[in-house]
Order: structure tokens, then sequence, then C-alpha cells
């Protein structure tokens, strides 16, 4: 008789839920659409917009090479996906616990019409991607001088 050992995972519905509910309540500017759970990992993001009029995107990807990462934008959306592969010099009967994640991720954001989706750019450094998202000139704040009527 052999018994299959599975993975249980308990905290996974209530991941979900929560992502669930933070779309349902949560900004509607930059929406991440990943919520089927189609990765088996998402890293975590931080987005902010900067003083110079930028969305900046910044993901944490340690332990990853630049060709393992992807980066596309198109239709009024930004999908990062890539592979984080097991340690090739660590054999797995070696491992006594892996708490990090491994293999593929996809996560695709909705893009506020206020983007200039044809001057992104994307810099991965010390385990970070960062990507910066320029607004449209046209939605940049700016100053009109007022005259006064003599």
């Amino acid at each position: 008789m052999t018994m299959t050992i599975t993975r249980c995972e308990p905290f996974q519905e209530f991941a979900t839920l929560q992502h669930r509910m933070n779309r349902l309540f949560g900004d509607i500017y930059l929406r991440d659409e990943d919520v089927n759970g189609r990765a088996s990992w998402a890293p975590p993001v931080d987005i902010y917009e900067t003083d110079a009029h930028d969305l900046v995107i910044k993901a944490e990807l340690p332990d990853m090479s630049r060709e393992d990462i992807d980066v596309t934008v198109e239709n009024n959306t930004l999908t990062l996906r890539g592979e984080r592969k097991l340690p090739t010099d660590v054999k797995e009967e070696q491992f006594r616990r892996v708490e990090r994640h491994y293999g593929t991720f996809n996560r695709s954001f909705t893009l506020p019409n206020t983007v200039d989706a044809s001057k992104v750019t994307a810099e991965y450094r010390h385990g970070v991607l960062t990507v910066r998202l320029p607004f449209k000139e046209e939605a940049k704040p700016r100053t009109v001088s007022v005259e006064v009527a003599a």
C-alpha cells in the first residue's frame, strides 16, 4: 500500500479571501489582477508615486537573474512574470526546511490611462525589480499664471 503525501496549506483560503476583499475595497487606480492563484507564488510589491509624477512599482525578486524576469506593458496592463528556481548546488534530499517560494509567478496590474506606456523602464538590482511608469505630459500638473485685469 502506498501513501501519497500532499502539502496542506490551511491559510491559502484566508490569503485568497483577503486578496479578494482588498480588490473589492482597494484602489481601482492600480489593480492587481492575479486573484485566481494561477501562479505558484506572488512576489510582494510596493507601488507609489514620485514627486516627478511617475508611478513606481518595486517587486522583491531575490536570487533571480535578469534573464528569469519578463516585464511587459500591453493594453494598459503591466505584467511581471518569471521563475525562481531551486538552488542547483543543494540536492533536494538535503533540504530540511523550505519556506521560500520557488517556481513561476505572474502578476498583472491595470494601469491608469495617464501612464505613458512608451516610456516605461525597468531595472533589476540587489534582488529588487523597479519599474518606472511616467505619466503623459498632459496628465502632469502644470502652473498657470493668472493675469490681473486693470
